[in-house]
């Protein structure tokens, strides 16, 4: 490995993540609070170990893919260690494990969290909280990548940080990585800045905004108050947030060509079709059932509540407006089904994605066809009018059977560390593994995951990291071979 360029990377994923404290403390100023000079302390001490290895290792050399898959996996490590500091100093964490938990969660977009009273919080602290969300919803280490220099090998910690299903839909419109994640990164900020105008001027204080801003278009879920977004009772506020959480989950290259007014690409994305596709489905279902079982009054109300919830899940956001464990079911089961589909690959979201499914679905109709009904046809499977080779067949179904034996497996390991029940121990390991954050049982909306012990939150943050390197990175660092020359 270069050891170099490595060390290089760290310190500059150190110094973003320091100066990324400057808005939590300014914040902590506006209020008057006490967790200012926790917040600064951890700035100083976390740029003052950056720096240094910033600048003695500033001769940085390419890297090559195994130092990009050894970034991927152990900066997000070391960003949510070194991010638990204003927490531990401040003494509302006092846990490391807990606030490695936390930082972890946030980081990886999953929401779930340890805090058994959020509101309890100073502003400063919250903020730095839901700011984690901004920070890890494109893809902490693509904002790092536009800080090192041209020519580092920037293209190896991308690709190890980009999802499996940006692999298949081969989605990129700059010529330069760079350029690319510029644009990503601007079209993210816009978002987050429409939402948050939408959500003060409908009545939100501008802090409380801003933070579910983050939660919302990252799709993250962190929310300031111990209820999240139920806490309003505001059918304005959960219709502006589905239109985000929705739009979070959309593959940020059709943002792109949007702008550029090229709408029949994004018309004819294989990906997005189904995803509102997706999307109508579940909602319907979820909507009506609750309607004609009498759990709202109005047709609205089930409409909002169940639009509201279907959309949380399925873009593994995790906000809630109700607790769904009360709902009949059928409903219930609608939800834990949409626990293991995604959304779009190269969206905020995490989760198998539904890219996977179309190519898993198109080549399993296309087999049966072939081998039942017209056995001497040649048929091959087309996303966005191009044709899909074996190898990205073999990576998809690869993909889903692995997330499945890990949630089947991980199931397993939460059982003998934590006496538990099955759907409590199946529903934490699927909410971590798909990044979702509230589950079904003691995980449910209405609970958090404070009650775990310390090895399953270990296990359960491991669990997150999986999750949103979408497996390959974070796993494949323990093949012996792949560090062979």
């Amino acid at each position: 490995m270069n050891v170099t360029s490595i060390a290089n990377v760290f310190g500059t994923l150190m110094i973003v993540t320091g100066s990324s404290l400057l808005l939590p403390a300014i914040c902590s100023l506006i209020y008057g609070e006490n967790d200012f000079l926790p917040i600064i302390f951890s700035a100083v001490i976390i740029i003052g170990v950056g720096l240094p290895l910033k600048r003695i290792f500033r001769n940085a050399n390419q890297l090559d893919i195994r130092d990009g898959l050894f970034i991927a996996t152990f900066g997000w490590i070391i960003i949510s260690s070194v991010s638990t500091l204003p927490y531990l100093i401040h003494g509302s964490i006092p846990s490391f494990t807990d606030a490695f938990f936390e930082m972890m969660s946030g980081y990886t977009t999953t929401g779930a969290t340890i805090l058994t009273d959020i509101e309890a919080l100073p502003h400063g602290l919250l903020f730095w909280r839901s700011e984690t969300h901004l920070l890890g919803g494109m893809g902490f280490l693509t904002l790092t990548l536009i800080f090192l220099p041209h020519g580092m090998g920037s293209v190896r910690i991308f690709r190890a940080e980009s999802s499996p299903g940006q692999v298949i839909t081969k989605d990129k419109f700059k010529a330069r990585n760079k350029d690319t994640m510029l644009w990503l990164w601007g079209i993210y900020i816009l978002l987050n800045i429409v939402q948050t105008l939408l959500l003060y001027f409908g009545g939100m204080s501008l802090f409380d905004s801003l933070c579910h801003a983050f939660g919302t278009v990252s799709t993250s879920g962190y929310s300031t108050m111990n209820a999240s977004l139920g806490y309003y009772n505001s059918s304005y506020f959960d219709w502006v947030t589905i239109i985000f959480m929705f739009l979070g989950g959309v593959t940020f290259v059709l943002f792109y060509h949007m702008f550029k007014g090229e709408m029949k690409v994004v018309r004819d994305n294989t990906e997005f079709r189904w995803y509102v596709a997706f999307v109508l489905f579940f909602c319907g279902a979820v909507t009506l059932n609750l309607f004609f079982n009498g759990t709202y009054d109005t047709f609205h109300d089930s409409l909002r509540y169940g639009t509201f919830q279907v959309v949380s899940i399925l873009t593994t956001t995790g906000f809630t407006t109700a607790d769904y464990e009360l709902w009949p079911q059928a409903a219930q089961m609608f939800l834990f089904t949409v626990c293991f589909i995604g959304a779009c690959a190269g969206s905020t979201t995490s989760g198998i994605k539904i890219v996977h499914y179309v190519v898993i679905m198109k080549y399993m109709y296309f087999s049966i066809k072939r081998i039942f009904l017209q056995p001497m046809s040649i048929t091959t499977v087309r996303l966005n009018g191009r044709s899909v080779d074996a190898s990205i067949i073999d990576l998809s179904v690869c993909y889903f059977i692995v997330n499945i034996f890990l949630v089947l497996a991980g199931s397993c390991v939460m059982v003998l560390f934590d006496n538990i029940t099955f759907l409590t121990s199946i529903s934490s390991v699927i909410a971590t593994l798909m990044n979702i954050g509230p589950g079904f049982g003691e995980v449910g909306p209405s609970h958090n995951y404070a009650f775990f012990s310390d090895p399953g939150k270990w296990f359960l943050s491991w669990n997150m990291l999986v999750g949103r390197l979408e497996m390959f990175s974070a796993l494949v660092i323990f093949y012996p071979a792949f560090w062979k020359k």
